[in-house]
């Protein structure tokens, strides 16, 4: 019988104790689909003083105080846990905790004033060194380290250099998951000292990076393998600069340990059978109910309401990297079309400010809520015609497979996940899930509304696309089974 593997799992955010982003979702995902393959896999993450312990039952370690040196200071720090049930197996989760560096309003960033906490290099310097030192005090060997962003790229180079004689650490092997390379965790040179690395990684084949510190760069570097959220993203980050950051160079060196496994979606969470969220649940037996929810969208955003008419919903940060600009170009055009336009997210003031303009100027087109609501997320995936991300790129993406499942047909630039996971749809062989482009260019975009707009006129191909679409599989079964095989792949026989 071959040997349960013992699975660290590191992340700065994890669903549902913390999160900013689609990095929560993973962490809080995978482990659970980990688990129930009979992975022993263990989470491990900072202790913020959001995450409500009496609610996820949060318990001190008996005897589990530890002491990290930060420069020329010693830091002390001491584990909590919880666990979670998963199938009837124990997922268990450790906490990091160190009231000083984790009782704050935010994670990364301080809500009074939107700016990054100053000491984010010494914050997550310390959860590095916590979480190989909490591995030791529980006595709990294990044989994978799974690192995810620039938050723990330190964690590999740790065992390398500090840990790399610690006969505790002797068989493990890591691998580093890049979530989106645009956030690498830069910090100043100044700041080294703390690590308690010697200087010789300090150099442009270790973690040197314009003279500053760059950690995503050292869990490329010094991982066993790499990993990043889909295909076609893991071959984009090689190729250029437009989507390596700077370190398209770094990777395409490692190019034979990265490996592109594309992000799952929890389909307990995520389909219009079983979502607690919308006003109808539907199946694609019943396809035809999916309209109760497009009405209940069209009232919720005091638009009129016309079955014939398709409603695009966009659910996004507000940014560049999601395409708002394309759509700021394209906007006279698209609202010429017979169409209505549903948004819900906040970001750059630029783009709040332009959705509240076409808004204000077409106020049976266009719907708008500048915010974040979980209720009205679903909403829009279950009462939206088509789902629009023109993004520039997108390592992954999560919510045109949430579509895909809604029977809502995606309009997506082909970049990253969107690419690999939306197949173009084909009015001869009534093929496909959705429609895509690829130059980033503001008539490919319009263009390709249009063509989805013309097959939406076609109440036959367009039940086909639909169906097409809620048949797809991307739970994260799919990808846990890749990742455990992976994670073979590196232990010796």
């Amino acid at each position: 019988m071959p040997k349960k593997l013992n699975i660290l799992f590191a992340s700065s955010e994890v669903e549902p104790f913390a999160k900013t982003g689609g990095l929560a979702d993973v962490s809080g995902s995978l482990p659970k689909e980990i688990r129930k393959l009979n992975g022993d896999i263990r989470i491990f993450l900072p202790h913020y003083s959001t995450i409500d312990s009496a609610k996820y039952n949060i318990k001190d370690l008996p005897n589990s105080e530890f002491e990290i040196q930060i420069g020329s200071n010693k830091i002390k720090g001491k584990i909590k846990l919880t666990s979670l049930n998963v199938n009837g197996k124990q997922l268990t989760v450790y906490f990091i905790h160190n009231e000083n560096y984790f009782d704050r309003g935010g994670l990364y960033v301080n809500p009074l004033n939107n700016f990054d906490y100053e000491d984010n290099f010494e914050r997550f310097v310390f959860f590095s060194r916590g979480v190989l030192e909490a591995t030791k005090i529980i006595g709990w060997q294990p044989d994978i380290i799974h690192t995810n962003d620039w938050q723990t790229g330190l964690i590999p180079l740790y065992l390398k250099t500090l840990y790399g004689n610690d006969p505790f650490f002797a068989n493990t092997k890591t691998v580093f998951t890049i979530h989106n390379l645009a956030y690498q965790g830069i910090f100043e040179k100044s700041e080294f000292s703390k690590t308690g690395l010697p200087w010789d990684v300090f150099r442009i084949d270790g973690i040197e990076f314009y003279d500053r510190i760059n950690l995503m760069k050292a869990g490329i570097i010094y991982s066993d393998a790499i990993t990043t959220v889909s295909k076609n993203y893991a071959k984009e980050i090689c190729s250029s600069v437009e989507f390596g950051y700077g370190l398209e160079g770094v990777l395409a060196e490692r190019k034979s340990n990265l490996f592109g496994i594309l992000n799952g979606v929890d389909y307990s969470v995520w389909s219009p059978l079983n979502d607690d969220f919308i006003p109808q649940k539907y199946s694609g037996r019943n396809i035809g109910k999916k309209i109760v929810n497009k009405k209940a969208l069209l009232e919720k955003y005091g638009l009129p309401f016309n079955e014939n008419i398709p409603v695009i919903g966009m659910i996004s940060r507000l940014a560049d990297q999601k395409g708002l600009d394309l759509i700021e170009a394209a906007s006279d055009e698209l609202l010429r079309l017979d169409l209505q336009l549903v948004f819900l997210g906040a970001g750059d003031e630029k783009y709040q400010l332009f959705l509240e303009r076409i808004k204000e100027r077409n106020p049976e087109k266009v719907g708008v809520h500048i915010g974040f609501s979980n209720e009205l997320a679903h909403l829009i995936e279950a009462g939206s015609d088509m789902f629009l991300m023109p993004s520039r790129y997108e390592p992954c993406g999560l919510n045109q497979m949430y579509s895909l499942k809604y029977g809502t047909a995606p309009i997506v630039r082909a970049t990253g996940g969107l690419e690999d996971s939306i197949e173009q749809y084909n009015s001869e062989t009534k093929l496909g899930t959705g429609f895509k482009f690829y130059d980033y260019d503001k008539n490919e975009l319009s263009k390709t509304v249009r063509f989805a707009l013309e097959v939406f006129s076609d109440k036959k191909s367009w039940l086909q696309i639909m169906k097409n679409g809620m048949k797809q599989d991307f739970s994260w079964k799919v990808s846990a089974k890749k990742y455990m095989e992976l994670y073979k792949s590196l232990i010796p026989e």
